[in-house]
């Protein structure tokens, strides 16, 4: 029985609709990201699950049972927001333990004088201090018990929200975008502790972000989102190896996968003037999309990197822009067809060897690794299945000659 279950959950403020009917299952101890543009309805449907807002169809249920009628505080989720929503003039101690006085206590023994001398709080105080305790050591933040948000980095803050979250011992962990407000370094380790406490909790996780690292590097899976529909949910190896449609590919993977117009001519492959002999689904007719990301595209000198790869014919690539990312560049570019097509191609250093075509204005030829090729139809829809035999690749020749053949056809 799935931990998590949405089915046909819509939701709508007036005409603009944000959620279309989403169904999703998410199992006992996975960790599930919802991943999207800004408006897609992902951090809606998070709040949905939560009870912080209501749909205006479909079911939410937990542990198989439906918790549509129930308040937040009864669905035994723990959630994690953007901005920490921390109480400033409380230390890290008593923000932690907000959560269980509020769960025990009547509501008049929780003013900040009574709180104090109440029987019931003063019996449980010694089991919620060592229970604020064990978590914080879980987190690191045990030293930091007596001091207040004021005094802590960002990173801190985070580490404490989710202290306060995990010391309610929920059934879900509910997190909507808990990194965006840290620089790229904390974003970096917090997101190590987030996937070493998904570990040792063995609890179930929703997480919304909008950065595809996030979602790749944490998630069993991954829901992309678009318009507040699923375009695909799953592992994050199968997104990026092997999307549905044109949408998740370009979304997954740094730099975007590279889109080329082609078409189908007697079985072989055009791209603008020139005929590639690369095997193509057998589906495949008339106008089409063939896309391939830049490990799946090598440069003259890096052929010797993909013994024994099939590849395409070389192409001649221009380069009109290069950004250096240390051990790599990532190449800006077109193809030197008619019409030229766009690319970003990447090109790996090797120590004390100078590159110099590797600039602006240089020109490179190009060959596509077989395997690594996508086709999708002029829809977007992904073109799968067996591959057709393709003909007799024509040999390399000069793009006049090539263009006389295609004028022939």
């Amino acid at each position: 029985m799935p931990k998590l279950s949405i089915r046909d959950v819509r939701k709508a403020y007036g005409a603009n609709q944000i959620l279309a009917g989403l169904s999703l299952d998410v199992e006992e101890g996975e960790f599930v990201s919802l991943v999207g543009p800004s408006g897609c309805g992902k951090s809606t449907l998070l709040r949905i699950i939560a009870g912080l807002e209501a749909q205006d169809h479909g079911t939410i249920s937990i542990d198989g049972k439906p918790v549509d009628a129930l308040p937040p505080k009864d669905r035994k989720i723990a959630m994690v927001f953007q901005d920490y929503a921390l109480y400033p003039h409380m230390t890290v101690a008593q923000n932690m333990a907000m959560p269980l006085i509020m769960a025990s206590l009547p509501w008049h023994a929780r003013l900040p004088i009574v709180e104090r001398i109440h029987p019931l709080a003063r019996r449980g105080r010694p089991a919620v201090e060592a229970h604020i305790l064990e978590t914080a050591r879980q987190l690191g933040i045990d030293h930091l018990l007596e001091r207040r948000p004021a005094q802590l980095s960002g990173g801190q803050r985070q580490r404490v929200a989710l202290g306060r979250a995990l010391v309610r011992s929920p059934q879900l962990f509910l997190m909507d975008e808990p990194l965006s407000n840290l620089d790229a370094k904390l974003r970096t380790q917090v997101r190590k502790e987030i996937a070493e406490l998904h570990d040792s909790s063995k609890l179930t996780f929703v997480y919304v972000t909008h950065d595809q690292t996030e979602a790749m590097t944490l998630s069993d899976r991954v829901a992309i989102m678009q318009t507040g529909r699923f375009l695909q949910v799953a592992p994050p190896v199968a997104l990026y190896d092997d999307p549905d449609n044109v949408d998740v590919a370009r979304f997954i993977g740094s730099p975007e996968i590279n889109l080329l117009p082609a078409q189908v001519v007697d079985q072989r492959l055009r791209i603008g003037d020139q005929l590639l002999g690369v095997a193509i689904p057998a589906s495949a007719s008339g106008d089409l999309f063939i896309a391939f990301r830049t490990e799946a595209a090598l440069l003259d000198g890096d052929l010797s990197q993909e013994r024994g790869a099939k590849t395409s014919e070389a192409l001649d690539f221009d380069i009109t822009g290069v950004e250096d990312h240390g051990a790599d560049l990532i190449l800006h570019g077109t193809l030197t067809t008619e019409p030229s097509v766009e690319l970003r191609l990447r090109a790996h250093k090797a120590p004390g060897v100078q590159t110099p075509s590797l600039r602006i204005g240089g020109r490179q030829s190009i060959r596509l690794i077989r395997e690594g090729l996508l086709f999708f139809g002029a829809d977007g829809k992904r073109l799968r299945g067996p591959a057709a035999t393709p003909s007799v690749a024509p040999s390399p020749a000069p793009i006049a000659a090539q263009q006389q053949q295609v004028a022939a056809l």
